[in-house]
């Protein structure tokens, strides 16, 4: 599904001579490796502070963590994503309630959100799925009018703008109060290991999540308030920060990929690509199709005979997980229920050539 092993062939000297600095210089701890990356990507996002720390599960707990929230607390998200934006929720005595999707972008559904909606709710977290944003524009309009914080999950969109209606753009992340991201290996931006981040233009909620990233704690040996230790390791941050100026061809690579794919795949009546919506570059963590003849894990089974990687992001929603399960009504969620059983995600990333797409293209028109 990625090429992590080429793609550091191309940058290979680069990322030993920085890995051997941290080594070098023993900072493996908020080394100034960290501190130059953080500056880099608050440049590049247009946002005031990033607090760098150990991966995108803690991001999304350590944001949560600084609101002040209380237990029963409701959160909104979509049911359809990895289960780390609702086990958080969950682990901090909030109350995740999970939120149908859209048919066609796979994003959190505006009208959902809206009826679901109490006087418990307190944060929205919508996922930027697959590499496409949410509809911020609309989702910030409703949290304005009901007093609700937004804290965006944009694991799979960084490098991502996004375009209201008045012409501006904003970098997926920076359009809530809180955006947070992950860099595991095979995101857009990824590094050789665990890795995460959390962006804000609100000082003040920077400060709290910087303390709580560091035990709670401003000055050593100080804690003023319940934190945790998540820190995101020198060695990563100078990777990183070498993969950072990269990222928008590394986004342009992917989108050139994807619209090749849908081009050749146009003709395929039992196969739908995917929709790239005017207000949100695409950045294509993800290609996923919908496969509309009922075949799709068949499908899946004839790619992998022509050693052809192929996924399913993701074969059971969070409403239907085990550990969430209980007094949820199945029927709420008749979009998620049906992507469930018909999305697929073909290989996608920097290294793909069109000659590779071209073959997998071709060996999907010969499925029957």
């Amino acid at each position: 599904m990625v090429d992590l092993k080429t793609q550091y062939k191309k940058i290979e000297l680069e990322v030993d001579e920085a890995i051997k600095e941290v080594i070098t210089t023993s900072n493996f701890i908020n080394g100034r490796a960290v501190k130059e990356f953080a500056s880099d990507l608050e440049n590049y996002l247009s946002v005031k502070h990033v607090i760098p720390c150990g991966n995108g599960t803690d991001a999304l707990q350590i944001a949560l963590m600084a609101l002040n929230l209380k237990p029963g607390d409701e959160i909104l998200t979509s049911t359809f994503t990895f289960i780390a934006t609702a086990e958080v929720i969950a682990l901090l005595g909030l109350t995740p309630v999970f939120v149908d999707v859209d048919p066609d972008n796979f994003n959190i559904s505006i009208d959902e959100i809206r009826k679901n909606i109490t006087s418990k709710t307190k944060v929205i977290i919508p996922v930027h799925l697959y590499g496409q944003c949410a509809n911020m524009e609309e989702i910030t309009k409703i949290a304005k009018e009901k007093g609700l914080i937004i804290i965006e999950d944009t694991a799979q969109a960084i490098g991502s703008n996004y375009k209201f209606k008045d012409g501006s753009t904003k970098s997926a992340g920076t359009i809530g109060d809180i955006g947070t991201t992950s860099f595991f290996p095979s995101k857009n931006l990824g590094c050789y290991g665990d890795g995460g981040a959390i962006f804000t233009d609100n000082d003040e909620l920077a400060e709290q999540m910087k303390m709580i990233t560091n035990h709670g704690s401003r000055i050593k040996y100080n804690h003023e308030i319940v934190g945790v230790n998540s820190r995101l390791d020198s060695i990563q941050a100078a990777i990183l920060k070498i993969k950072l100026p990269l990222l928008d061809s590394y986004c342009s690579s992917r989108r050139k990929s994807a619209l090749l794919y849908s081009k050749l795949l146009a003709d395929v009546s039992w196969i739908k690509t995917p929709l790239i919506e005017d207000y949100s570059e695409h950045v294509f963590h993800q290609y996923t199709l919908q496969i509309k003849n009922g075949k799709r894990d068949e499908l899946k089974e004839f790619l992998d005979s022509k050693n052809i990687s192929s996924m399913v992001y993701y074969p059971i929603p969070l409403h239907k997980q085990k550990v969430f399960k209980k007094d949820i009504n199945n029927d709420d969620y008749p979009v998620s229920n049906l992507l469930e059983s018909n999305v697929l995600s073909l290989p996608i990333h920097t290294e793909l050539t069109e000659e590779t797409i071209n073959y997998i293209v071709k060996t999907i028109k010969q499925f029957k």
